[in-house]
């Protein structure tokens, strides 16, 4: 494969998409384990008809704390980052990749392909890694003597559920990712692009690329929310609400318009993620790029040795 020039020298492109692996493996763990008990009180309350609130969120860590100890706050991290790790590495070197082939921002400033080389890396990513999110819900919503590990949802639900439903609300988790990812990394770069459009005599430091991430994230998480509730209720309807483990992703957003409404069934929580969302947002796109540079700069070294 030939050789493509690198910020500090020159790097394959099979190096390129090696080191953005490494980085967004490590960016994807530190920021899902940062926001994870966020995470966890989110989920149980999208999957429920009870109303949320912060004050709501916070008894219910309260409660996890004192009923099941610290670790509860942690309950299905591990899936998470089964998840998580994978899912990031392939959502931030599918992004470099697609950008690559759609000559993103190549001779001149192209934001439509900004965003579309930002929709392709989530589908991409999401597609690859759906069941492990699917285990991950499931293991947030339910206690231990539910679903003792990893091993044990994909077990339960082989024997009882048959294979198929693994990907249960897989189709709806692309089409939300279609925005999601879009957003994110389509406002991400724009920000960077403004900020080198204006100071361009001093590089990006990591303060700005976690404020830039954190703004990404927040429009992200909001365009992209209703489809991330619906997509919870569909994968935890078998241990939650046995009578809507039958309903596809239509019928399902029907019943909580109808129970619910829009706000307080559609975006129920959706503050919660304007919190928790650009927190994990900036801090993985800041160390995304921190490390991925770091990496780059060690293998140009060593490879000029």
């Amino acid at each position: 494969m030939s050789n493509q020039q690198d910020e500090h020298g020159y790097l394959s492109n099979t190096q390129k998409i090696l080191t953005s692996l490494v980085a967004g493996a490590c960016a994807g763990a530190l920021a899902k384990t940062t926001i994870a008990p966020l995470d966890r009180a989110k989920i149980n309350f999208q999957v429920r008809a009870t109303k949320f609130s912060y004050r709501g969120c916070f008894k219910f860590l309260k409660e996890s704390y004192h009923n099941q100890g610290f670790r509860s706050w942690y309950r299905g991290n591990s899936a998470n980052l089964a998840r998580v790790v994978p899912s990031a590495a392939i959502n931030f070197s599918a992004h470099e990749q697609w950008k690559r082939v759609l000559g993103t921002d190549r001779d001149q400033k192209t934001p439509v392909l900004r965003f579309i080389s930002g929709s392709l890396a989530g589908v991409t990513s999401a597609t690859i890694t759906y069941p492990l999110d699917l285990a991950r819900a499931r293991m947030a919503v339910t206690n231990k003597a539910v679903y003792n590990n990893l091993f044990s949802v994909f077990l339960s639900i082989f024997r009882n559920e048959g294979f198929t439903a693994l990907y249960r609300g897989a189709l709806l988790s692309l089409v939300g990712v279609l925005p999601y990812s879009g957003c994110v990394f389509f406002t991400y770069e724009t920000l960077k692009h403004i900020r080198l459009d204006y100071y361009s005599h001093r590089p990006i430091n990591k303060a700005e690329r976690m404020l830039f991430g954190a703004i990404a994230g927040l429009v992200g998480q909001t365009a992209s929310y209703p489809f991330d509730v619906i997509r919870r209720r569909l994968q935890t309807a078998a241990v939650i609400r046995p009578e809507e483990s039958s309903l596809g992703a239509i019928a399902t957003t029907r019943k909580i318009l109808r129970e619910e409404g829009i706000r307080r069934g559609l975006y129920k929580g959706v503050t919660m993620n304007w919190l928790k969302g650009p927190i994990s947002v900036g801090v993985s796109f800041m160390t995304f790029d921190t490390l991925v540079r770091l990496i780059r700069r060690s293998s140009v070294f060593i490879s000029n040795q």
